[in-house]
């Protein structure tokens, strides 16, 4: 049987869409859309937004068309204590300060790796990989935190929003091409560099030479200096220069004025983080049988800080994030968690449900693939983070969540979204918790020496 589409082919594909439940299933999709029609308006009706535990008393924050919600999550995590300390409800830490510095040390983090194979073939899977990630706005919860360990935090007043700061095409655009620009001068350089400190060695090989190597060493970091001089540049420009220090005053709930005195982001973030961001772990649920449970796991150029500690994944079972996930909400701390938000979701009600949409009755085609397969082949990723700030149980058992999103107040409850238990098990890839909320068989992993995943692994998703 041949492989071409021929006329006779086309002829039995088409007969397959002239059943009755084809044509009426057309009429439907053409005037309103497919998610209208597939949409189980009894299974909506039964996706609530009733908790039997909810933490959050405040509003929702608005990442706007920027991809910052690994970032807003875990501020939003840290303001869920502030809010109460500061008897504020409406305060939030400056999203653009962490969002400055990320940029400037993302930059130099892919510089850095650029440098390292900038004599690399043009096609290399790591360089390509290199330039078509280059500075995207999503991360990871480790990313956060090596943010905060060296930068600190400061209150939104200190550092507001800008327009460039919520709206990130155009400045992403240019610090792309400022990257890859510098890519261009490296690889340019590194190829004069040899014949004009290369003369034939002692051995008379012609191999590079010590003060060969030195002075590609030094052309390349200086490319990487001029580089990161034209981004801090362009991001003071669309985002304004981070403070130094600042006093930090602000008027409470009951209109109580008070003030405290200088100090620097360090110093801010020691005092009013409310929880210490270093010791909590990145739990995933990663159910790839080449991918063992009790195993830690990094993954090769995902990263933003250089000299931080690398990005560090520990595998579990999916009962063991739902267990750490409702025990620390039952307590009373949300949680950061990542997940496929683009899946079975309903935004204006502020829904996620696995039953909620039935394509595969809509079209009269099986859409199925489990979690394994999704992963294998591209078919789900992480590519969002929340907050959980509420779960509802009914004689022991989980029924649905509760999420605070940061894409406004417009959709679901407010802001706040609900997704089944059911989703949860599907489209949920990982939570930070602290380590001390880990039971002792993965509390013993995290001793283990990583296993590392290539930059492409589906693990190496970025939230946004």
């Amino acid at each position: 049987m041949g492989t071409a589409l021929d006329a006779a082919l086309v002829a039995r594909l088409a007969a397959s869409a002239q059943d009755p439940g084809a044509r009426v299933a057309h009429n439907a999709v053409t005037r309103v859309g497919a998610d209208e029609v597939a949409l189980d308006r009894r299974r909506l009706q039964s996706l609530d937004h009733s908790f039997s535990v909810v933490l959050d008393d405040w509003k929702v924050t608005n990442q706007r068309a920027s991809g910052r919600c690994w970032m807003f999550a875990a501020l939003n995590l840290m303001r869920a204590q502030a809010t109460k300390r500061f008897k504020r409800k409406d305060f939030e830490f400056s999203q653009s300060y962490l969002q400055f510095w990320d940029k400037l040390e993302r930059a130099n983090y892919v510089l850095h790796a650029l440098q390292e194979i900038a004599d690399a073939p043009v096609d290399d899977r790591r360089l390509v990989f290199l330039l078509e990630r280059a500075m995207e706005d999503g991360g990871q919860w480790n990313m956060v935190a090596a943010l905060v360990a060296k930068h600190g935090l400061v209150p939104q007043a200190a550092m507001p929003e800008t327009y460039s700061s919520s709206h990130t095409r155009r400045l992403n655009s240019v610090l792309r091409t400022l990257v890859r620009r510098a890519a261009a001068q490296m690889r340019a350089a590194l190829a004069e560099i040899p014949a004009a400190s290369n003369g034939a060695n002692a051995a008379g090989t012609g191999a590079i030479d010590a003060a060969g190597i030195a002075a590609r060493g030094e052309a390349l970091a200086e490319i990487r200096e001029r580089a990161l001089t034209d981004i801090y540049r362009v991001l003071a420009i669309d985002l304004g220069e981070p403070p130094a220090s600042f006093v930090w005053q602000w008027n409470d709930d009951d209109r109580n004025f008070h003030r405290e005195a200088e100090m620097t982001p360090q110093q801010f973030a020691e005092q009013h983080a409310g929880v210490a961001v270093a010791d909590y772990v990145c739990v995933v649920h990663d159910p790839r049988p080449e991918h063992p449970v009790a195993r830690t796991y990094t993954v090769d150029l995902l990263g933003n800080v250089v000299g931080a500690p690398p990005v560090i994944y520990l595998n579990a079972e999916m009962a063991d994030l739902k267990a750490m996930a409702r025990a620390t909400l039952e307590e009373g701390e949300p949680v950061w968690f990542g997940c496929d938000s683009g899946k079975h979701m309903l935004r204006k009600a502020g829904v996620w449900d696995r039953q909620l949409y039935d394509y595969d009755g809509l079209y009269g085609v099986d859409l199925g693939l489990d979690k394994v397969a999704r992963l294998h082949l591209r078919e789900s990723a992480m590519t969002h983070a929340m907050l959980l700030t509420g779960v509802d149980v009914l004689d022991d058992t989980v029924r649905r969540w509760r999420c605070e999103n940061s894409w406004g107040d417009e959709n679901g409850k407010q802001g706040f979204f609900a997704l089944s238990d059911e989703w949860f098990d599907e489209y949920v890839y990982e939570i930070a918790v602290h380590r001390d909320r880990l039971p002792p068989r993965l509390r013993d992993a995290l001793d283990l020496e990583p296993i590392v995943l290539p930059p492409w692994d589906p693990m190496g998703s970025l939230a946004g």
